[in-house]
């Protein structure tokens, strides 16, 4: 229930994958120890909103019996939008919210979930949506990357809104792409939440290989991906239940901007210059993560050369390196940081600041430490020309579930 209102799961596991290729469906193929579509599954099931899942199977059903968990088969359609409106109709309730979600985005966050349903309970049809990377062109126009997102599944809406919506198309005999598609074609507006860059979809192999070595960190005890590789790790992740990071950054002071540390505004004459807020403590921990898992720095990931970061608030970026982390399978054992300047002085916002980031980070305020201290007058930050920040975290690698 979600404010009252009963939540239906629907996972379309009904393809034939044949973009994937072999003799099995993708939906089957092994993911850490797990069916695609059971791991898809398990992640609604398991959340405490959802009161039902219904799994849409191809017509046979072979491949989900004795599967453990507590979901109801239904037969799929001809082509997917059938199926969900299959699934759609074999929800025990009238009236509601329903999530749609494809059994090949076997790594949905309960993050993600959540937003979805929050949305969907707010204005009827929600979407979560990740920002594009790449320049699309439309015929020989490129469009605003700035207004486009790229959309996922689970998709949240209104249950009477979702089945009426689906009879309208079935009957004009229109096709769409999504269930988000087909609500807009039906005149209701939807909302784009935020998505999650972990959240892809399983296409090809080759996704299949980058997406289990993204959310499962390389684990070399889980079973191994059917056709994959399984010692394989791309992305450079180790087995290893703890790891170390360090993270380093330095802005030099500028007039005209806030002073942003740790996310809290410390009253001051100046402010740090950067492409972003400039937020040198929560770039020294997200730096420190990221080297603690390979995963690359900050410039890499957030250039400054992308317009699309320009004042942006370093704890969305933090946030982002926080899915990433859980992605790859790790959580925040403890993580201290160092802010080095003369002004202004740390200690009356020490307890606002390590509250601020641990929130970020999803962990006690008792596991973040961050401290003051100055150079003694020597170098860049003795004569008061910036501020210096260094963190180091330790991760630890979460129980497998």
């Amino acid at each position: 229930m979600y404010k009252g209102r009963p939540v239906a799961a629907i996972i379309a596991a009904g393809g034939a994958g044949t973009r994937f290729g072999g003799d099995v469906p993708k939906q089957f193929r092994d993911v850490g120890g797990k069916p695609m579509w059971a791991r898809a599954a398990a992640a609604f099931a398991e959340h405490e909103a959802v009161d039902e899942v219904v799994v849409v199977v191809p017509e046979s059903g072979a491949g989900f019996e004795n599967n453990g968990n507590d979901v109801c088969f239904v037969s799929g359609g001809a082509d997917r939008q059938a199926s969900v409106r299959n699934g759609l109709a074999a929800v025990s309730f009238a009236d509601g919210l329903a999530l749609i979600h494809d059994a090949a985005r076997p790594f949905v966050s309960r993050e993600v979930i959540d937003r979805v349903i929050e949305g969907a309970a707010s204005c009827g049809a929600a979407v979560p949506g990740v920002p594009v990377t790449d320049t699309i062109y439309q015929g020989e126009t490129a469009l605003d990357r700035e207004a486009l997102r790229a959309v996922q599944t689970p998709q949240g809406f209104d249950l009477c809104l979702i089945r009426a919506a689906h009879a309208r198309a079935a009957e004009a005999g229109a096709s769409y792409t999504d269930d988000g598609s087909l609500v807009l074609a039906a005149g209701h507006a939807v909302r784009v939440v935020e998505g999650d860059a972990a959240n892809v979809k399983v296409t090809t192999p080759t996704d299949m290989e980058s997406a289990t070595c993204s959310a499962i960190g390389g684990r070399q005890d889980a079973a191994p991906t059917a056709g994959i590789d399984g010692g394989a790790n791309r992305a450079g992740i180790g087995a290893g239940a703890s790891r170390v990071g360090i993270g380093f950054d330095a802005h030099r002071f500028v007039g005209g901007r806030p002073l942003i540390l740790g996310g809290v505004e410390i009253p001051f004459e100046m402010g740090l210059q950067g492409h972003s807020d400039a937020d040198v403590l929560t770039h020294a921990f997200m730096d420190a993560i990221l080297g603690a898992l390979r995963l690359g720095d900050i410039g890499t990931l957030f250039p400054d050369s992308d317009p699309a970061y320009a004042g942006v608030s370093s704890m969305k970026l933090l946030a982002d390196v926080t899915r990433r982390m859980r992605g790859a399978g790790y959580e925040i054992e403890n993580a201290d940081g160092v802010v080095v300047c003369e002004q202004p002085k740390l200690a009356p916002h020490r307890a606002e600041i390590e509250k601020r980031l641990a929130d970020a980070l999803g962990v006690p305020s008792g596991r973040v430490s961050v401290k003051g201290t100055t150079t003694e007058r020597l170098g860049f930050t003795g004569r008061e020309e910036g501020i210096a920040a260094e963190a180091v975290v330790l991760l630890k690698k979460k129980a497998w579930v």
